[in-house]
């Protein structure tokens, strides 16, 4: 009977050592910022290298989804068909300047011209270095020639990074 009590004591004394641990991992959550908006990509196709399967884009980022709304950076990469269905490799960098945070965001990742897509944040600079998260790209009129793309951003800051501003 001894033991039983023992063991069940031990039990508890995981079980209790468990919950702390999963209570100060949820504290660190208040140490972090977040930052999530919306921006809107306006592709202009620059040039084609090595046929109509590989291609480089600066695009304007404005506020809104309209070519004339304030613009608060651009966009600039490359895409390289993968498949016959409209899947990409896409590597870019979005240079932006908004009214608190100024810098660069790299993303890479599996983009689709007609579905939304999620590209993981790989590095930053300035005012986003050390920013971790990610970025949902969306086309918004995938078939008309202009297509307008919106970008939503998901972003944080680790306990150790503090943004400079």
């Amino acid at each position: 009977m001894a033991s039983s009590q023992k063991y069940v004591l031990g039990v508890l004394v995981l079980a209790i050592i468990q919950l702390k641990a999963i209570a100060s991992s949820h504290e660190h959550l208040q140490d972090l910022k977040f930052l999530n908006f919306t921006l809107f990509q306006h592709d202009l196709t620059l040039g084609i290298e090595g046929g109509p399967d590989v291609f480089a884009y600066l695009g304007r980022l404005t506020v809104e989804a309209n070519k004339s709304s304030e613009q608060v950076g651009f966009a600039e990469g490359t895409r390289v068909l993968s498949s016959p269905t409209g899947r990409s490799i896409s590597v870019a960098i979005l240079t932006l300047s908004l009214k608190d945070h100024k810098g660069s965001l790299s993303v890479v990742g599996i983009v689709d011209i007609v579905d939304s897509t999620n590209l993981p944040v790989v590095g930053g600079t300035k005012d986003f270095l050390f920013v971790q998260g990610y970025v949902t790209s969306s086309p918004l009129n995938p078939y008309d020639p202009n297509v307008v793309y919106e970008i939503q951003f998901h972003l944080y800051w680790p306990p150790y990074a503090t943004p400079s501003s």
